[in-house]
């Protein structure tokens, strides 16, 4: 290995770079096959990490390792775009010490990062290419829209009652709340003082832009349904026979679709339908141990923005299905309500219902194999099926 001074070479040898990444600052971590060879704080830039590097340790093979989180895959992309080996985990999976549990610190997560990657201790999850986050962030941005419309309807509902203003009965019926004839009323309402008046015209106003915003998500959204991404999935849905019993199915449509789509990206990375069903985050938590088998909440490893959009299909088919909301009420008496709407996504027994459409979307959303086959068709078919709907 060692020359002359300037011919120092590490050729045939492998470094290993943990990497703790913040906003301001990375925390780096580089090791040998044998020992620690230098940790330190850098400006956040893979190509000042790469020309550290390439100075420092010549011709070696390099590889790194960053914990997933705020920053995305752009680091992964341009770490392995310098020749770097890069993979991104899930923080929860990097073996932890109790020692290193009490004295946290970046050095420190940087080096356990580093040492377990040397160990081939590390699995990389799965980074989307940067097109399909993009899409994806647009996706979730209408989410975001949504949730913030429905949190400004519940501030200025708040606001009437905190000044004692009765919504008037007309409005309280079945879709005609939030109305056009109901923001009229509410720019009428009267107030004691102008601060008041200009309290509720500010809370109308930025309803009715949140409003515009979503309406312009909602068209960026069906033009992005006509892209190559999403045109022969959705063709699939329309055309094939069991395919297009999604589209009847209360609480699935198109946008659901859409985000399935977004968020899976490769279906191929999933060797089953547990497999899936455990990113979806559909599964339970199992604390078993000896003779005790215990089986406990919905998992907290999940992903939120999937997971999110199944329990809200599954309010909608609720209240929508007779057969669902049978189910869901049967699972009331034992449960409170969030837990039996999981269940009802998660877990939709064919006991409790005969319609097969409902079955049949259930079994794949749900991906659990006590609930296949069904509907004449075996677990490995409604795989393939949902393959197919997300699958570009």
């Amino acid at each position: 290995m060692r020359g002359q001074r300037n011919e120092i070479s590490f050729r045939g040898q492998k470094i290993y770079i943990g990497i703790d990444v913040h906003l301001k600052s990375w925390s780096v971590t580089v090791l040998s096959e044998t020992s620690v060879l230098k940790k330190f704080s850098q400006h956040p830039s893979p190509e000042a990490l790469h020309g550290f590097l390439a100075r420092s340790y010549p011709g070696a093979e390099y590889h790194s390792v960053y914990e997933a989180g705020f920053c995305g895959f752009w680091i992964h992309e341009r770490l392995t775009a310098l020749g770097i080996d890069n993979i991104v985990v899930n923080p929860g999976d990097v073996p932890t010490k109790s020692s290193e549990k009490l004295r946290k610190s970046d050095a420190v997560d940087s080096s356990k990062l580093a040492r377990s990657l040397r160990a081939n201790e590390l699995k990389g999850i799965y980074t989307p290419d940067s097109a399909s986050l993009e899409m994806r962030s647009l996706i979730r941005l209408k989410n975001s829209i949504t949730k913030d419309t429905t949190r400004q309807k519940n501030r200025i509902k708040s606001q009437l009652r905190y000044l004692g203003i009765g919504i008037p009965q007309e409005f309280l019926e079945p879709f005609s709340n939030w109305s056009k004839r109901f923001i009229a009323w509410l720019k009428e309402v009267e107030t004691l003082t102008p601060s008041g008046r200009q309290a509720f015209d500010i809370q109308i106003r930025h309803l009715e832009e949140l409003r515009r915003q979503k309406l312009e998500m909602t068209r960026a959204l069906r033009t992005l349904a006509k892209t190559d991404r999403f045109r022969e999935p959705l063709r699939l849905i329309m055309t094939v026979p069991p395919l297009r019993l999604i589209m009847i199915v209360p609480g699935f449509g198109q946008a659901t679709g859409m985000a399935f789509l977004s968020e899976i990206c490769d279906i191929a990375r999933f060797r089953n339908a547990e497999q899936l069903a455990a990113y979806i985050g559909m599964i339970p938590m199992c604390h078993s141990s000896g003779e005790k088998d215990g089986t406990g909440d919905i998992t907290v490893r999940r992903n939120a923005v999937m997971r999110c959009n199944l329990i809200e299909a599954a309010w909608v088919a609720v209240r929508q299905d007779p057969a669902m909301n049978l189910f869901f009420t049967e699972q009331c008496k034992r449960m409170p309500k969030s837990k039996a709407i999981v269940k009802v996504a998660r877990n939709w027994s064919t006991d409790y219902t005969s319609h097969s459409s409902t079955r049949l979307i259930m079994s794949i959303v749900s991906c659990h194999r006590e609930t296949l086959p069904v509907n004449g068709f075996s677990q490995r078919e409604y795989y393939m099926m949902f393959a197919a709907l997300t699958s570009a």
